[in-house]
């Protein structure tokens, strides 16, 4: 604590009651305590550590204040998760979490006030809202028809997309992309306008197969009504759904950027596209021959009770492919990434988070790690690509640094990077491009002038490596860098790993925030994958295939098993009928969503579970089927 104002006030306070800093907390007077937290006016004879002469003497406004000082938006982003981990969210003890006063709470229509028809899942509000002209007065409901009526059409959308589980006072922080996107398409739904072009990405994300039959029949509601909609879909139904289908590759990356096919699905049928194969059935993901008996090891975890799961435990056997499966809203989520998860992050990395609430878990020394593979950006700035996410890059850089012309010219690492002033181009700071903001519209980027993209100064670039500058061996693709790096395995072993994960297409300096939250979410895996394995590590992925095209779930499932075979466990929250028919073991949750979910229904192998009545198992048997 040297140097540092905030511990020399303590140390002073804590030298007014006859203690020290070392000095337990348990062993300090009431009053000491106060006076840390609190504060105090008393003026402090304040000794630094400092080499001088003089002492200060000052007022402490206490800890509680300095922590909250942290958290104000001019202190840097470290120091503000610094501060937050002293932070928790909790209940407000005046409004529980109603948000309003008690005046706006006494106001009651059919004996419900508003936080309570807030609190309501959708379905019922429904309900709720189509029997109330049963109970109003003639005079109420002369006032009130005409907004009962508006208020059931929105909620009636709402529900037809399949988010009937949502509670209208949700935070929109915790809705999913699917969930949100969703409810921008109840909105347009509601809106009744005609003649307008709609583009949705991928609207059945999240989405159980019971609900896309919901999804499907709003966007035809729209087609219907005069609009043209534009969908970028994997999802079969959708596509055999449609009445038109542009089909592009034949492959991806510099393979691709075709129009393959375009006509009716009946028409697409009788080709033989990448596409096609799948959805006519030649080609198909092939289920296991058997299901692995694991290693007869398991984490247990009892009580849990958060947000709307009911006491639920879970029973995961390790060394096994597990997918936990249910209906949107059935509780999966706040299962595995609100309680499983935190609980493990805090147990091996001293993570802040804080797990939902649970009574015990059982189990963790059967593992050594959890590591979450989600499909977040590599990083926060664009200038983060696959190359310096898995750690290629600084191979690279030293590869350069040890040849000849760099060691003449006596460079070293930071000269080939572009985060560092030296060998990067200064005019656009190794960017590779300028960002000229525009007022009233998005922000616009230009080539630099001085180096054309190439990040680095003229010097830098020549320095080469068979022919090849740094800038030069960024714009490669794996699969040409495969090539290109033959003969040095310690960056070829990372770069084949990429190319085996169905990577190959994307470039090495490919801007991480140009890379779909699938691509991500591969990067991550095949940095896990490069890594010497200890076989015990728990890996846990939501919804992987989100924007993987079938044959990329077919790659996917293929790098997971081989997590899998060297003994690993890997749990994954998914939907996709192709990955569970794959999985050794399936916990089905539901049965429904919102408050009729948030129980384990039913648990085991494929098989079991398509021989059971829960919503997910009428769609396994018939997968199973095929």
């Amino acid at each position: 604590y040297k140097n540092n104002m905030i511990f020399w006030q303590i140390s002073a306070i804590c030298e007014k009651y006859g203690s020290n800093i070392k000095t337990p907390i348990s062993d300090l007077p009431e009053e000491a305590i106060n006076d840390i937290l609190n504060g105090t006016n008393e003026r402090l004879a304040i000794k630094t550590d400092l080499q001088t002469s003089f002492n200060y003497f000052q007022t402490y406004e206490g800890l509680i204040k300095y922590l909250e000082l942290q958290q104000s938006d001019d202190v840097s982003a470290k120091e503000q998760k610094w501060s937050g981990q002293f932070y928790s969210r909790v209940t407000c003890p005046e409004c529980h979490g109603t948000r309003l006063n008690k005046e706006a709470l006494h106001f009651f229509i059919a004996d419900k006030n508003i936080a309570q028809l807030s609190e309501m899942d959708i379905s019922d509000l429904l309900k709720w809202m189509k029997n109330l002209p049963d109970k109003l007065s003639s005079q109420q409901l002369r006032i009130g028809s005409e907004i009962i009526k508006e208020i059931v059409s929105r909620l009636s959308f709402l529900s037809d997309v399949g988010l009937d589980y949502l509670s209208l006072n949700r935070n929109s922080a915790t809705l999913s992309g699917g969930e949100s996107q969703r409810i921008r398409l109840a909105t347009q739904l509601g809106s009744e306008l005609v003649n307008v072009l709609y583009i949705l990405d991928e609207p059945s994300i999240g989405l159980h197969q019971r609900d896309n039959k919901r999804l499907i029949d709003s966007l035809k509601k729209l087609r219907d009504a005069g609009n043209t909609i534009i969908v970028v879909e994997h999802d079969k139904e959708i596509m055999l759904e449609s009445d038109f289908i542009v089909d592009i590759g034949p492959k991806a990356g510099r393979k691709g950027g075709n129009v393959v096919f375009e006509g009716t699905p009946s028409q697409m049928l009788k080709t033989h596209t990448l596409t096609s194969d799948y959805l006519n059935g030649t080609l198909q993901i092939a289920r296991p021959v058997a299901v692995r008996e694991g290693n007869k090891k398991y984490i247990k975890l009892t009580g849990c009770t958060g947000n709307n799961l009911k006491n639920v435990s879970l029973t995961l056997p390790l060394g096994k492919f597990i997918c936990v499966a249910g209906v949107s809203g059935s509780g999966k989520s706040s299962l595995i990434n609100g309680t499983l998860q935190p609980i493990l992050s805090k147990h091996f990395y001293r993570s802040i988070q804080e797990p939902l609430p649970y009574k015990k878990i059982e189990g963790i020394e059967n593992i050594d790690k959890v590591i979450t593979v989600d499909q977040s950006p590599l990083g926060k700035s664009p200038r983060s690509n696959p190359a310096t996410y898995t750690g290629i890059f600084s191979d690279i850089r030293n590869l350069f640094v040890s040849l000849p012309e760099a060691k003449i010219r006596g460079y070293k690492p930071g000269r080939f990077s572009f985060n560092v002033s030296g060998g990067r181009c200064e005019a656009c700071s190794g960017n590779g491009y300028k960002t000229i903001e525009m007022n009233f519209l998005p922000d616009v980027l230009v080539p630099c002038e001085l180096c054309g993209g190439k990040r680095y100064n003229r010097e830098t670039l020549e320095v080469r490596f068979k022919g090849k500058s740094i800038a030069d061996v960024l714009d490669m693709t794996i699969n040409q860098a495969v090539e290109f790096f033959s003969g040095i395995p310690n960056i070829l072993k990372k770069l084949q790993v990429l190319q085996q994960i169905g990577l190959g297409y994307i470039k090495l300096g490919q801007p991480s925030s140009t890379l779909s939250g699938g691509e991500n979410q591969r990067v991550k895996l095949a940095t896990e994958l490069a890594k010497r394995d200890t076989g015990k590590t728990l890996f846990i992925l939501d919804e992987p295939t989100t924007g993987l095209h079938f044959e990329d779930v077919n790659v996917l499932l293929g790098v997971l098993n081989r997590l899998v075979d060297k003994g690993n466990t890997v749990l994954v929250i998914e939907h996709n009928l192709d990955v569970l028919k794959c999985a050794d073991y399936i916990i089905d949750m539901g049965p429904d969503g919102g408050k009729n979910g948030g129980h384990v229904i039913s648990e085991g192998t494929p098989v079991q579970i398509s021989e059971t009545d829960s919503p997910t198992a009428k769609y396994l048997k018939a997968e199973l089927s095929l």
